[in-house]
């Protein structure tokens, strides 16, 4: 699966998603454009890094819909009925809330890292306590991936875009960890 992010004017972004598995996705705009880390670029990464393969971007992988829908009106309805069918499960409620931790706790770390930020949030010790975050080597891989990223979203123009590879050919995404 290829997810491209494309700069867009006033702030915005858009993502396009290109899979082997489900219907044709609607491009969307997404939430929380920063100039550098867009929102759902830092959950793509992270999630791809940690191996969250049911987390959202893993279920998109999966032929699941999650944040998008399906470009074709019938295939929409088709999809919304087979996934109200199947709620998310209980490893997929666990990778989503892992990936909603790590991408709270790393975006501040990056932003701190590359100078945009003199201190962490007052909430960060508590939350990072809290979530048994005890990997720095995955936080590390995260952060890099970060610094990779928002060197290549900076530079873009309007109109530019960046293209992300799903690390697996699997449907079901990377292994989960």
């Amino acid at each position: 699966m290829d997810v491209t992010f494309t700069k867009l004017s006033g702030r915005r972004y858009r993502m396009a998603v290109v899979r082997e598995h489900g219907p044709e996705l609607a491009p969307r705009q997404g939430p929380g454009y920063d100039d550098y880390l867009p929102h759902d670029a830092v959950h793509f990464l992270v999630e791809a890094e940690a191996g969250l393969s049911r987390g959202a971007f893993g279920r998109i992988a999966a032929g699941r819909n999650n944040i998008f829908w399906a470009a074709d009106p019938v295939a929409r309805r088709r999809q919304a009925r087979r996934e109200a069918k199947r709620p998310p499960s209980q490893a997929e409620h666990a990778d989503m809330a892992r990936s909603e931790t790590l991408a709270s706790l790393c975006e501040p770390l990056w932003k701190q890292r590359a100078g945009q930020r003199a201190d962490l949030p007052i909430w960060f010790a508590s939350r990072a306590s809290a979530s048994g975050i005890s990997d720095p080597p995955l936080v590390e891989r995260i952060l890099a991936r970060l610094d990779e990223f928002a060197a290549c979203w900076h530079a873009l123009p309007v109109g530019g875009s960046v293209t992300l590879a799903w690390p697996s050919g699997d449907p079901a995404g990377p292994p989960h960890r």
